[in-house]
């Protein structure tokens, strides 16, 4: 209650000395996050070398100095409207000898280019962070790390949550899979054309499969970032019941990976390799399906 205090009371107060109005729909003020609370983000989000991380709003930039002390192998920036604590915040970097491993930007965060960020960091207005969510999700790469403190996302449902302390929240950029996919795939002698549905709500996705004149529900659709997998369970023609199951990358418009078939005619699962692409067209799943020959049988 006492961070919501004085936040609170430092936006009342720039507000009645007539600050200047930024770009943004809600200013944040700066108010240093606690140092315990940095090297709790920082764990949370796992950085390891190979990092980006990128703190929108730095501030004194405590998150992105103590990001690339923690990983050597880790770089970091800064994004802050506040020109003075840029130049502050880089006098600190090039002190503490950590310059060429940071970099801090005079920017509104709605501005900064995401795509090469693995790693988020927010301590913001929660109105702010709120708004910021649709840019995320729109440029960061799928598998970036997101991690805010004492607010949350509103409807994107955090993926971790720690509350020893200070609450903090952690989730994972998924991949875009909403749409239409298509792939084929040789069980046997035979070739199968599959062509499905996915219906995607942040990282949670259910999906539809219709192959032939048979139709199926995609079972246990887990993503993470650009991982996906999920089971199928459909008869096809000729065939007693296929259990299928699928895992792979998402990268754009093609999804690769391999699948496990196990059927009648198997005393053992086959793997063999996957490769799924969005359909360009209206999905076949939608076209007429007539009586099933198998109907009644």
């Amino acid at each position: 209650m006492q961070f919501l205090c004085t936040r609170l009371c430092c936006f009342l107060i720039a507000s009645c000395l007539g600050a200047p109005a930024f770009a943004q729909e809600r200013y944040s003020p700066f108010v240093p996050t606690d140092e315990s609370d940095v090297v709790r983000m920082l764990r949370l989000a796992g950085v390891r070398e190979g990092d980006v991380v990128f703190d929108l709003g730095s501030g004194d930039g405590r998150i992105v100095l103590e990001a690339v002390r923690m990983n050597a192998g880790a770089r970091a920036r800064g994004i802050e409207m506040d020109e003075k604590l840029v130049a502050e915040s880089t006098a600190r970097a090039k002190a503490s000898g950590l310059a060429d491993r940071v970099q801090f930007v005079h920017q509104n965060a709605f501005d900064a280019d995401l795509k090469d960020a693995t790693v988020i960091t927010m301590w913001l207005w929660p109105e702010v962070m709120r708004m910021l969510r649709p840019k995320i999700l729109e440029e960061a790469r799928p598998g970036t790390r997101v991690v805010t403190r004492m607010w949350d996302l509103g409807t994107w449902p955090p993926d971790e949550t720690l509350r020893d302390g200070n609450t903090l929240y952690k989730w994972t950029v998924p991949a875009k899979v909403a749409g239409s996919w298509d792939w084929t795939l040789t069980i046997g002698e035979r070739t199968s054309a599959y062509t499905a549905i996915l219906d995607q709500r942040y990282q949670s996705a259910e999906g539809f499969v219709r192959v032939g004149s048979r139709r199926a529900v995609l079972d246990d659709v887990k993503l993470k970032g650009d991982e996906i997998s999920f089971s199928l369970l459909l008869s096809l023609e000729g065939t007693k019941l296929i259990r299928h199951q699928f895992r792979g990358r998402v990268a754009g418009d093609v999804i690769v990976g391999m699948v496990s078939v196990l059927g009648d005619t198997y005393d053992k699962a086959v793997e063999m390799p996957w490769r799924a692409e969005r359909a360009a067209a209206k999905s076949a799943y939608f076209a007429p399906t007539g009586i099933d020959p198998e109907a009644g049988k």
